[in-house]
């Protein structure tokens, strides 16, 4: 019998984040070869990167959800079959040194970037046990080299994924399971937005785009399935704004 990776239906991915940045570019690079599940905050967003998607020919499925409610159990019940993950969604705040950071802002960013992604992939082991699926993690260079910039909530975070990878890959690999970290560099997204001082246009221009991180998420994601990316760094060439 083929394996599920190996079988002729098309997977299910499910992406948080979808409504813009890297989400979105991902989840328009992965429809063509899986139906995907776009989950974010404003519905808006999410129907039209899914007219985008369908456009193109493929299939999507928009769900509105706040990723830190808690309740990922009925996010996973709602968009039913789950064969691989890429969890995008990310928060930063311009309060990012401990002389001027907010202990409530601190908890959101970890709630965001660590705890809702160990939530996800929680509720979502038993069918990611069943279709031998990927998890892919947008992580950050912060979590590689130094980046004072990055904040310190943000660095913790995404820091700890790179140890929820690992444990992922350590206790999961039996079941088929793999995953993969993807630190990027600056990104030219709205994202920026959270930044104390945002960059001019000038740097914009030397940053990577939401589709070149795009291209190594679909790498990971669709790489034959005895091949595991246990962690890839890009950055931009050239120095940018911090």
């Amino acid at each position: 019998m083929a394996s599920p990776r190996t079988q002729q239906e098309r997977r299910t991915v499910l992406i948080t984040g979808a409504g813009s940045g890297t989400g979105a570019a991902a989840a328009r690079a992965l429809a063509a070869t899986h139906h995907v599940v776009l989950v974010g905050r404003r519905l808006d967003r999410l129907e039209s990167v899914a007219e985008q998607i369908s456009a193109a020919g493929g299939t999507a499925t928009a769900l509105a959800w706040d990723i830190t409610r808690g309740d990922a159990e009925t996010l996973l019940e709602a968009a039913g079959r789950v064969d691989d993950l890429v969890l995008a969604a990310g928060l930063n705040t311009p309060q990012r040194t401990w002389g001027d950071q907010h202990m409530a802002d601190f908890r959101s960013v970890i709630d965001t970037n660590l705890i809702a992604v160990a939530e996800i992939i929680a509720a979502a082991l038993p069918g990611l046990r069943r279709g031998q699926g990927t998890v892919c993690i947008i992580s950050s260079v912060a979590a590689w080299t130094a980046s004072p910039g990055a904040g310190v909530a943000y660095r913790a975070s995404k820091m700890a994924l790179r140890a929820l990878t690992d444990a992922l890959n350590e206790q999961e690999s039996t079941h088929g399971v793999r995953a993969g970290a993807i630190l990027p560099g600056d990104i030219d997204t709205e994202f920026l937005s959270l930044r104390p001082a945002p960059p001019s246009d000038e740097p914009r221009r030397r940053m990577l785009a939401a589709e070149d991180v795009a291209r190594a998420v679909t790498f990971v994601v669709t790489s034959p399935p005895h091949v595991r990316i246990d962690e890839l760094v890009i950055t931009p060439v050239g120095s940018v704004e911090r």
